[in-house]
């Protein structure tokens, strides 16, 4: 039977064991005495009129307002200490405010508005980036040369860096593929090869830098290094020979060159004695011609004193140099001469002149005494032209 139906009795499922008239429980008072017992665990107040467990007056209303500023103060300050943050001494911070940048920030401890209105994004400018590139690439004269590339970079600029560029390490990597080539089309196989390698890349280096610069990637070049170049393998044994041929003939010129070292300062020191002893013979001739001018003039002076004598003693000079060259000696025996004296003067001229110096004199005894070559000559002539004067 059906609990509303006659006869049924009171069976309404919402009244208690009881029994009793009683109907469905009211929300409102639900809601109320659930919000009255918040009120107590915050310190809430009761409802007009009530009383407290106590059975007096609640003041929970003044104390429920200091508890929640206080909650809030501990809020704001918990929330403005997590705008500190610390800047590493190989980073910068970049400081953005709603997603637009506003400044940029260097190493140490720095604050900023919380979350969220500003943001930190921290970058590291230290660190190296290192890129490889390699590639067959033709040459100004139309040859194929085989290069790689090492490029190195780093953060110049944090801002340029994050919101410039969409992609700065792709921007770098396709600027070195196109200034490679540039350079490389513009420069000779032997210049890339030999010599010329340090000079492409530092060309290399200084373009990548300026389109980095163009494009504002906030990327700096720290250096491209250029490995040796290769021809490409099926020209390679051409090309072997061409840099032994090239090999031989710098040592050829080392050679030439080292051999000129060693002849040219010795023909320039022979050049110096040559040039040396035609002075010093400049200068003994013009020594010895004033020298012949000068007796001359003294001889013409005595000349026009006593012309008579002086073209005697003239006379008798001459004869003595010329005669004493000869091996034969002429005597003037006077009358009445009672003895002739004989010296071989021929044969002592002989030995005074094929005598070696660490050689005694010889001496060839003369009426039995031994004589003395170097002291008779001379005594002779005197006698000789004694006589002669009278």
């Amino acid at each position: 039977m059906a609990w509303n139906e006659p006869g049924g009795g009171p069976k309404d499922p919402w009244s208690g064991k009881g029994g009793g008239e009683q109907g469905p429980p009211d929300l409102d008072e639900v809601v109320r005495k659930l919000q009255e017992r918040l009120g107590g665990l915050f310190g809430g107040s009761q409802p007009p009129g009530g009383e407290g467990p106590s059975g007096g007056r609640s003041g929970g209303g003044q104390l429920s307002t200091k508890v929640i500023g206080a909650i809030i103060g501990v809020l704001v300050v918990i929330w403005l200490a997590t705008g500190i943050y610390i800047v590493e001494p190989a980073e910068r911070g970049v400081v953005m405010r709603f997603g637009r940048y506003v400044d940029t920030t260097g190493p140490g401890p720095h604050w900023h508005i919380p979350l969220p209105i500003e943001s930190v994004v921290k970058v590291n400018v230290d660190e190296i980036s290192t890129l490889t590139h390699r590639a067959a690439m033709l040459t100004q004269d139309e040859n194929i040369v085989e290069l790689e590339l090492t490029v190195q970079s780093r953060i110049q600029d944090a801002a340029d860096y994050l919101f410039q560029d969409q992609d700065p390490e792709r921007t770098l990597n396709d600027a070195t593929v196109t200034v490679a080539r540039v350079v490389i089309g513009q420069s000779k196989l032997d210049f890339v090869m030999t010599e010329g390698r340090g000079a492409v890349s530092v060309t290399i280096k200084e373009r990548i830098q300026a389109l980095m610069d163009r494009y504002k990637t906030g990327l700096i070049v720290t250096s491209v290094n250029m490995q040796p170049a290769k021809p490409p393998e099926q020209v390679k044994a051409a090309f072997d020979d061409a840099i032994k041929a090239r090999e031989d003939k710098e040592r050829l010129e080392n050679q030439a060159e080292a051999y000129s070292n060693e002849v040219l300062p010795s023909a320039r020191g022979n050049a110096a004695r040559i040039l040396a002893d035609a002075k010093a013979y400049r200068d003994r001739v013009i020594a010895a011609s004033e020298g012949e001018a000068a007796r001359f003039s003294a001889v013409l002076a005595e000349y026009s004193k006593a012309p008579e004598v002086t073209r005697q003693r003239l006379y008798l000079e001459t004869m003595e140099e010329v005669l004493g060259k000869n091996g034969k000696v002429v005597l003037d025996v006077t009358d009445g001469a009672n003895s002739l004296m004989y010296l071989p003067i021929d044969q002592l001229m002989k030995q005074t002149q094929t005598q070696t110096p660490s050689e005694p004199p010889a001496q060839p005894a003369v009426n039995g005494s031994p004589a003395r070559p170097e002291r008779v000559e001379a005594p002779l002539r005197a006698v000789d032209r004694e006589r002669r004067v009278r």
